[in-house]
């Protein structure tokens, strides 16, 4: 028998000053069998960093041809594609191609790091990727918030965020790898 997706509920909440984003979204996240519960939580993360009309997530780890998260405007043009983890390089020269936007968080500590190393020179001709970094020991506390059922807040400004899971808060400030080129 084939194990089945873990189904988390969230109520999140965005307070996004940097982009002037005020809203409540309720969500429910599947958590493959195969995906850790931290991958999980910064997909969550992910969401409520680009939180707008349009952003969804895509079928998950088992497709190729989706993304972690995208958005669509109302006429199909595809907006913002959007990667958690060390995705392959050439999954994201394709979706360059695709997307307007490539928005791409790394996180692992070393294997983010050793990734990056790698995957550097290639990546940095692609003008409208941009990579962030986001710490170890930050990632695995996110993992450690995790319930099915939770009310989730995240606020931003000036680039760093604040997210908080009943009395706990934890923050960060993503590192910038690459950003996005001018033109």
């Amino acid at each position: 028998m084939a194990l089945r997706a873990t189904v988390y509920k969230v109520e999140l909440q965005v307070n996004d000053l940097d982009r002037q984003v005020f809203a409540t979204y309720p969500l429910s996240l599947a958590c493959h069998p195969s995906e850790t519960v931290e991958r999980l939580m910064v997909r969550l993360l992910a969401f409520a960093l680009h939180a707008a009309d349009g952003l969804a997530f895509g079928r998950g780890i088992s497709s190729d041809e989706d993304a972690t998260l995208w958005q669509h405007a109302l006429n199909g043009t595809l907006l913002q594609w959007i990667e958690v983890g060390l995705p392959d390089e050439r999954l994201l020269r394709k979706a360059s191609g695709r997307a307007q936007t490539v928005i791409v968080y790394t996180y692992g500590g070393r294997g983010a790091q050793l990734w990056w190393t790698q995957n550097q020179e290639a990546l940095g001709r692609l003008a409208n990727l941009a990579v962030f970094d986001l710490p170890s020991d930050f990632t695995q506390a996110l993992a450690a918030l995790a319930q099915r059922n939770m009310a989730v807040q995240v606020m931003v400004q000036d680039g760093a965020v604040w997210l908080s899971v009943g009395e706990q808060t934890l923050q960060v400030t993503p590192a910038v790898r690459k950003p996005l080129r001018d033109g």
